[in-house]
């Protein structure tokens, strides 16, 4: 049984019911619960006998993240399994620390608690909490949600409680687990759909919508290892913008040319993204590499406010990728509604007839390849920089594939340009 750094695994080989290959281990959702640090060691058992045979009569591996966050009074335990084994095992340690209670008499009561990530938490409330409620009255038990204002750019799991006796909190595993994996599936679904137009690129690892997505990472990952829960190892976004490994994104470092993206969000939207005190988009900002700003509206009654990102490709990714996720967490779109925002980039004078194309042509060719709405306004006039705004409507991918595809035509402009100034022969000075 390997022990690492922060966990402990706990592994039945060939487990029944686990999906095969690396690809659908991926879209995995585990089991993942929190319990009393106390009762960690009745889990495991003498020499691991205990855990041992919870993982060979439920054909599961079991990570016991016993090294993480020392000091803790609760720590987390993540299942693999099929969706029997993954209850099975799930009951088996309620009963382990229901006996424990007893025996010690520590504690009065041992709630369930099963920690979801946020992307995922809405959909099963339901609209008004009509699926919560149902859940608590089909199965006799009591179930609350830690609040949304724990959590961090960093962690973005909720703990939901489940207060009853243990054939009790067995059943609403059963139906909570049901609804999320619902909802995962549906993500996962909506996610290969997207990332179609984008070829020769895996962009499972970067969970943007759901840290779910590429199956939970290890929880010593969810609290800022090199893996982030949010946009998968930096690794992935170097190979696809080109920049440092080490994630570390900031204007004194990058040498990456900084841009500049209005990107438009649905006003009620701007408290939940600014967070308590400024919160969330600090921390926004600091992980993308960004700089974020809020632009004041120009009337208190538009239905949209800007969002300034400045910042290298990477960060832009990052920036508008966390964005959108947290427009879908927050339930300002509908469960099986793709985000689709606008953004505006400008792009020089010289550069917006190559961007339209003859008889449009390009922007035809950006809407094909993107699956975004390109628009280059005919009747705008050029800002102080002689620059033009492109606007661009789409889902995440779509509005990246065309945000980058746009950039290059113009470095292309760009690049032509500077090559005629240094052909255009210099004038010969007069002789004196």
């Amino acid at each position: 049984m390997g022990t690492g750094n922060h966990e402990q695994k706990f592994d039945q080989p060939g487990a029944m019911g686990r999906p095969k290959g690396p690809r659908h281990r991926q879209q995995e959702l585990p089991l993942r619960i929190l319990v009393p640090t106390q009762f960690v060691g009745a889990i495991i058992g003498k020499e691991g006998l205990t855990i041992k045979n919870i993982t060979e009569q439920t054909q599961s591996k079991v990570n016991i993240h016993r090294k993480e966050n020392a000091g803790a009074t609760e720590k987390s335990i993540t299942i693999h399994s099929s969706e029997e084994g993954c209850s099975q095992a799930c009951r088996m340690i309620l009963e382990i620390m229901e006996k424990e209670a007893n025996d010690t008499k520590t504690v009065e009561e041992v709630p369930l608690k099963i920690l979801a990530d946020n992307s995922l938490v809405g959909r099963l409330i339901g609209k008004e909490g009509r699926n919560l409620k149902k859940i608590e009255q089909d199965t006799e038990t009591k179930i609350t949600i830690s609040s949304i204002q724990d959590l961090t750019i960093y962690n973005q799991e909720r703990t939901i409680t489940v207060r009853g006796g243990v054939e009790e909190c067995c059943n609403a595993e059963v139906e909570i687990m049901k609804k999320l994996r619902e909802a995962h599936e549906h993500d996962v679904a909506s996610l290969n759909q997207q990332t179609n137009m984008m070829p020769g690129l895996n962009m499972s690892p970067l969970g943007i919508f759901s840290s779910g997505l590429s199956g939970l990472p290890s929880a010593s990952g969810l609290r800022g290892s090199d893996y982030s829960p949010l946009l998968g190892p930096p690794s992935v976004l170097g190979s696809m913008y080109g920049v440092p490994s080490s994630g570390a994104f900031s204007h004194q470092q990058t040498t990456a040319e900084q841009e500049l993206v209005y990107l438009f969000v649905p006003t009620p939207a701007v408290g939940a993204l600014i967070g308590k005190k400024g919160q969330h988009i600090r921390e926004l900002a600091h992980y993308a590499g960004a700089s974020i700003k809020i632009a004041e509206p120009d009337n208190p009654d538009d239905p949209e406010r800007m969002v300034i990102i400045t910042g290298p490709p990477g960060a832009q990714f990052k920036a508008q990728g966390r964005i959108y996720g947290k427009l879908k967490e927050e339930n300002f779109f509908t469960a099986n509604e793709d985000v689709k925002l606008e953004a505006h980039i400008k792009v020089p004078l010289t550069a917006a007839g190559r961007v339209i194309g003859k008889g449009g042509k390009m922007v035809n060719e950006l809407k094909n390849l993107s699956s975004a709405e390109v628009i280059v306004p005919r009747d705008q006039t050029a800002d102080e920089n002689d620059e033009v705004s492109v606007k661009i409507i789409g889902h995440f991918y779509a509005s990246q594939t065309a945000q980058r595809k746009i950039r290059e035509i113009v470095q292309q402009v760009k690049q032509q340009e500077r090559k005629q100034q240094q052909t255009v022969p210099t004038p010969a000075q007069p002789s004196e």
